[in-house]
């Protein structure tokens, strides 16, 4: 059974949740974050499969909804450097939860 405190009322801060979270590279960006401060290209290595395209738009997403600080440093070329901030460490459970979630699925659709 779900959690009985999971109700209908909670239903729209699960889409809030939900719709700032949404699509299938934001918390992997965030997990690769939680390692410390990047540089663009190097979140780009770390994530096997990501557009810089998607990679861009998900950070100023990120960004957005302050879970992500950017740092421009007044250097020749110019130097960026993205990291979490404090407000990330609340998702620190459901970050968590999802990825042992994740783990008993993938073996549950490989044992099929």
């Amino acid at each position: 059974m779900i959690d009985p405190n999971c109700t209908p009322e909670n239903a729209r801060a699960i889409k809030d949740a939900m719709s700032i979270l949404n699509g299938c590279w934001k918390l992997p960006i965030l997990v690769v974050l939680s390692q410390g401060a990047k540089r663009f290209k190097e979140i780009s290595q770390s994530l096997e499969g990501i557009s810089d395209k998607m990679l861009s738009r998900d950070l100023k997403d990120l960004e957005i909804n302050f879970l992500v600080k950017r740092t421009v440093y007044q250097v020749f070329p110019p130097r960026v450097e993205y990291e979490i901030t404090e407000h990330t460490s609340s998702l620190k459970e459901v970050m968590f939860a999802m990825s042992k979630w994740g783990v008993l699925h993938r073996k549950k659709i490989i044992e099929r």
